[in-house]
Parts: C-alpha cells; sequence; structure tokens
C-alpha cells in the first residue's frame, strides 16, 4: 500500500487537522469555542501533549511538539492509533510551530506508521488514512522530498515482508526491473552463465544448495544535472532465505525471521526508487548479488576453498558466514566502475545486532569523510550510527592455513572481522554497514511497525541529498 502526501496552502473548516505547536499560544488564530478552550486549558493543566476536539464537523487534533525531530516522529505514531480509531481517510497538518523540520519529522512518523502489508490476508482491513496534507512555508517541497522517502522506505518494507515462496532470487530481479521502469532508473540483470564468466565464486558457491538460480542487480541512476563526477556505489547483501547451508542454524526460532535477510539490499534497492522519484542530481550505481542459502547434496561444505571473482581463495569454515562471501563478489566487481565511494549494507552478523541491539546501525571502514556525513544523516532521521574500531589486526584472524583467507574469524569482535574480510575486496573509499538489529522487528516498534523497517533508505536518502 502506499499513501498521497500533498501540499495545502489553505486549511478549509471541514479538512481534519493536527495543529502542530510548541505552545497553546501559538494556535490563538484557530476557530475554537468558549466549550473547547476550557476543554484545552483543563487538558494543559493536566500536562497533556495530545488534545482530542471532536468539532462534529471534523477532528481537531492539538499535538504539542518540542524541537527535537524524533520526538514528532514518535508524538505522530501515537497519534495514528486515534486516526485509525476513528477512520480518517485524510488529514491536515497546520504547523504553528518555529520549526519547520519538526512538521516535517511528524508528517513522516505518521507516514511510516500508516505502513501495512496486506498482501496475503483474505480480508485486508488497510488502514483508513490515505491522504496527508501539508500547510506550512516550504510545504510543497517538503511534501514531494516525503513522498520520496516513503515511496523507497514502502518498497524496502515490501521486500523485506516478502516470504521465501515467493521472493526467490529470479523473482526478486522482475520486481526490481518492474521499479526501474516505474520510477525511471536503469537496470541489467546477470544471469547464472554471466555470473559464472564474470567467476564470482562467492556468489556461486552460496548458491550451490538452492534450485533456484542466483542473479546479479546493477541499477543505475544519472541526472541530467549530476554533481559527482565518479558514482557512489552502493552494494546490498540479497540473501533472499538464509538456512545457514550445511551449516544449519544451530539456535532455536533463529530462521523463523531469515526472509529478512536481504534486507541490505532492500534498502539498496528502496534508494534508488526514493532518489529516482525526487530526482536527486547524483549518480548512483547499486549492486545486488541475489541468491538463497540452503543445504542440499550438492551444497557448498565447510572445508570446501573458493576462487572469488578477483582471483582470492578463501576457506570456507561456517556456510552460515554467506553473506560476506555474495558482498566479496559485488565489491570486487564495483573497482571497475571507478567510484568516488561505496557502501554496503547487510544484515551480516548477530554479533552487530547483540552489541547495539535494535536501536541502531553498526558501521566501519576507511572513508572518514563518508562516515562523518553518515553519522549527521543518521542523527537526521534517528538511524543513528555506531562506529566500531577497524584496525588492521583483526584482519590477522582471517588467516587461513589452506586458502587466501578464510570466510570465518575468531570468537571475538564477529562483525568486525566480517568487516575486514569485505575489506579485502577493495581499493576505494569503503564504508560498512551491518544492519542486523534493525531490520527487522518481531513485534511493534513505534513508527517502524513490526516486520521489515526499511532500515537504510532514509539513511542514504538524507545523505545522498546533502551531496547533491
Amino acid at each position: 500500500m502506499n499513501i498521497t502526501i500533498t501540499a495545502s496552502k489553505e486549511v478549509k473548516d471541514h479538512q481534519n487537522l493536527i495543529a502542530l505547536c510548541q505552545n497553546i499560544q501559538q494556535i490563538n488564530g484557530l476557530a475554537i469555542g468558549y466549550d473547547e478552550q476550557k476543554y484545552i486549558e483543563e487538558a494543559q493543566e493536566k500536562d497533556l501533549k495530545t488534545i482530542l476536539i471532536n468539532q462534529y464537523h471534523r477532528m481537531l487534533m492539538i499535538v504539542l511538539v518540542d524541537e527535537d525531530a524524533e520526538s514528532a516522529r514518535l508524538s505522530a505514531n501515537q497519534l495514528h492509533s486515534v486516526i485509525s480509531k476513528q477512520q480518517l481517510s485524510s488529514v491536515t497538518i497546520q504547523n504553528f510551530s518555529n520549526d519547520s523540520t519538526v512538521g516535517y519529522a511528524f508528517a513522516e512518523g505518521l507516514a511510516l506508521s500508516n505502513y501495512q502489508f496486506l498482501k496475503y490476508f483474505k480480508d485486508k482491513n488497510a488502514h483508513a488514512l490515505n491522504e496527508i496534507q501539508l500547510n506550512w512555508d516550504g510545504a510543497e517541497n517538503d511534501a514531494k522530498t516525503l513522498q520520496a522517502v516513503m515511496a523507497g522506505t514502502y518498497t524496502a518494507r515490501d521486500l523485506v515482508n516478502e516470504p521465501f515462496s515467493y521472493l526467490t532470487a529470479p523473482q526478486y530481479s522482475k520486481d526490481i526491473v518492474k521499479l526501474a521502469k516505474e520510477y525511471g532508473f536503469k537496470v541489467t540483470v546477470l544471469h547464472k552463465e554471466q555470473i559464472e564468466t564474470l567467476k564470482m565464486g562467492g556468489l556461486l558457491a552460496v548458491n550451490k544448495g538452492s534450485i533456484d538460480p542466483p542473479t546479479f542487480n546493477i541499477m543505475e541512476w544519472k541526472s541530467a544535472n549530476v554533481i559527482n563526477r565518479q558514482p557512489i556505489v552502493l552494494v546490498g547483501k540479497g540473501i533472499v532465505y538464509d538456512t545457514g547451508g550445511l551449516s544449519l542454524k544451530p539456535t532455536a526460532n533463529s530462521m523463523d525471521m531469515m526472509k529478512c535477510d536481504m534486507g541490505g539490499s532492500a534498502a539498496v534497492v528502496g534508494t534508488m526508487v526514493a532518489i529516482a522519484k525526487a530526482k536527486l542530481d547524483v549518480h548512483v550505481i547499486a549492486l545486488v548479488p541475489a541468491t538463497d542459502n540452503r543445504p542440499s547434496g550438492n551444497a557448498y561444505a565447510p572445508g570446501d576453498v573458493i576462487f572469488m571473482h578477483d582471483g582470492t581463495s578463501v576457506e570456507v569454515l561456517n556456510t552460515d558466514a554467506e553473506g560476506r562471501l555474495i558482498l566479496a563478489d559485488a565489491l570486487s566487481y564495483a573497482k571497475q566502475l571507478n567510484p568516488e565511494l561505496v557502501i554496503d549494507l547487510a544484515t551480516l552478523t548477530g554479533a552487530a545486532a547483540r552489541a547495539i541491539g535494535k536501536r541502531g546501525i553498526v558501521a566501519m571502514g576507511n572513508d572518514k569523510s563518508t562516515m562523518e556525513a553518515l553519522k549527521e544523516s543518521g542523527e537526521n532521521v534517528c538511524e543513528r550510527i555506531a562506529e566500531f574500531p577497524f584496525w588492521k589486526e583483526y584482519k590477522e584472524d582471517l588467516k587461513s592455513t589452506v586458502a587466501d583467507l578464510k570466510n570465518l574469524g575468531g570468537a571475538e569482535a564477529g562483525a568486525i572481522t566480517a568487516g575486514k574480510f569485505l575489506e579485502h575486496f577493495t581499493d576505494y573509499p569503503y564504508t560498512h554497514l551491518d544492519i542486523a538489529g534493525p531490520a527487522f522487528m518481531t513485534s511493534p516498534f513505534n513508527y517502524r511497525g513490526t516486520g521489515g523497517t526499511g532500515v537504510g533508505v532514509r539513511l542514504l536518502f538524507d545523505f545522498l541529498s546533502n551531496r547533491s
């Protein structure tokens, strides 16, 4: 599902109105009756932050906000339950506060809260809300931006929420092609023969246990007034389902949500949707290697030695450390694109999720300027980044006795050794984002909802917008 976000030059009397303010005095211009004014005063005495008034011809929702964007998003999430209960199909947000950023953030929180994945329900029970109108100075640009961001985030969430019974690697490519046609970016899909020609041994090895062939997807957005001379390259892990392979996942219930193991690639696809819809003046190339990871009589096995796209030999110690193998081929392929910088996103390690949980992204890399810019964007959209050390000594844990590298480090610093494995296949400014913690929610978590969160789309969109 999607939602329409537009700018409203005037607020009509019949429109359901959300009045954002930092204090009640800011809404003096609203048409409020004597009894309603008394009710507002009583609500203030109780220190209520949201005041609901049924004016019969419309709902008036007064929301007191501070200057913190994330607080505004969370307030919107709380109000969304009221809007759903009242079955309101359209609301107008009028920002009486002194901060346009708060208005945008509130609208963003409301739109994100409205997402549902209903494809497989017989009785859809969809939210009534289908339109949000914005009313403040600059609302027209904010509406266009927010519509693009929601298109990208909803796309990423949809892709993550699709079950493996639908989203095989070949189907994933078909969906990407369809999105490219809809939003106007280019896509090239490489199939198994072409992947074999490129000698992408990591992707091919992981795919050996599957009944479906792998794909390698190359997306490109390049505006007419592009700013960057060299492309920014995004790489996303596209493991459409992960059993662990022959190193079958041992933890109870650990496979239940493994359809989300392509969350990094979903974020990359969603970002391409968003920047193409917004027509950002950037040149971006996105790479998504895609396959599932399953055991079979022909599956790759612990102890195997495989040869990667760049010729590196890798000893496979654990077939559940598969994401780094397909990403390594993509990162090696990226060298020929002469990138300005490369960012990869992946639900890569349980170590990252255990370290900081669902409230942030683990990051590491060799590109200080990009890391600082991503941190700033992370604060802007509350997809915050925790930078881990990337010291060269961590690569010592990846030494093999029979090959150039092994695909697994020691018992400690698992998220970092995974990143050091990936860095081996780069020769450009590189940043690695491990989104294992925030990519998928098993229970409702504010405006991020349940299931796929689309984490990474808003982060990358903000980062790329700042560069354009």
